[in-house]
């Protein structure tokens, strides 16, 4: 299996986590306050995955506690974004202005890197992007404070995944993604100390959600993701992530009966095909087909 294909099947698994971390953080915030979610999400990660990877981590050296501290910094923009987002709009809203990263990382890669993406990802861009309109956007569609958020919160994690994808090749992977979660812990119990009353859990539900999000959403996720980012490119990581609204879709429909409208499993048909095109490479497959023609 090709390296990049491997990579972004990787990052097809944690988008699938991150499909119900939405539902997860509506769960959470019924009982804690933003920055107390995001720093028992955090930490909890962090002392997971820290105990799993102790041999990496004891072997780390400055530049990787660099990195991690900047790229940390951004993702920990990008959370308060999504935890405040994920309270004050709905969950269609949300999963749409997420996705919005995937318009974000070609246009910051043309404008800061000089990079033109390739013909079939601009399409695949634009197909997705109409794919994610069809299957969450409602009939009429309001700016505010929530959605404003979610906007921001794309806009960053763009950014992340663009840095991310410039650091993890000259450092270790997996003790730069620890680090990343610790810092980012770090951070929000900080801000939850000083402007929140920081609590536990204190229900079965509430803890379910917070050990779910620790350790599928952000311990595996974010992992996975830089060790992934490191064999393919960044506008194919972004598109890939915006599959993430049929995967909330599946999560809402098995877990509170939630379906589809006949235009939303449109959206996620064309989601699907945008991804496959992005990803498959033509001018090989008719090459190959070529030659199994005149053989």
């Amino acid at each position: 299996m090709k390296l990049q294909l491997r990579a972004d099947l990787m990052l097809l698994m944690i988008t699938f986590f991150w499909g119900g971390s939405i539902l997860l953080t509506k769960i959470g915030l019924d009982y804690l306050q933003e920055y107390n979610l995001i720093s028992l999400r955090f930490t909890l990660a962090f002392l997971l995955s820290g105990i799993v990877f102790y041999k990496q981590l004891i072997k780390t050296d400055f530049k990787t506690v660099k990195y991690a501290f900047i790229l940390s910094f951004i993702l920990f923009i990008v959370y308060v974004f999504a935890t405040f987002g994920t309270k004050y709009t709905s969950v269609s809203n949300a999963g749409f202005l997420f996705s919005l990263t995937v318009i974000f990382i070609p246009l910051l890669s043309s404008v800061f890197l000089k990079q033109t993406p390739e013909k079939k990802v601009v399409f695949g861009i634009v197909l997705s992007i109409v794919g994610i309109g069809l299957l969450t956007l409602q009939n009429q569609f309001k700016i505010g404070f929530g959605d404003l958020y979610c906007i921001l919160c794309a806009l960053f994690y763009a950014v992340h995944i663009m840095i991310t994808g410039a650091v993890a090749k000259h450092v270790n992977s997996i003790s730069l993604g620890v680090l990343q979660l610790g810092f980012v812990g770090l951070f929000s119990i900080i801000f939850s100390i000083f402007m929140e009353k920081p609590k536990l859990p204190d229900n079965y539900e509430s803890w379910f959600a917070i050990l779910a999000l620790s350790i599928f959403c952000t311990g595996i996720a974010f992992i996975v993701q830089i060790i992934a980012q490191q064999h393919t490119s960044p506008t194919h990581a972004g598109l890939i992530f915006t599959l993430e609204p049929v995967f909330s879709s599946v999560f809402a429909f098995f877990f509170t009966g939630e379906t589809l409208t006949s235009r939303g499993y449109l959206g996620a048909l064309l989601l699907l095909i945008s991804v496959l095109i992005a990803e498959l490479d033509f001018k090989s497959l008719l090459k190959l087909n070529y030659q199994k023609y005149m053989e």
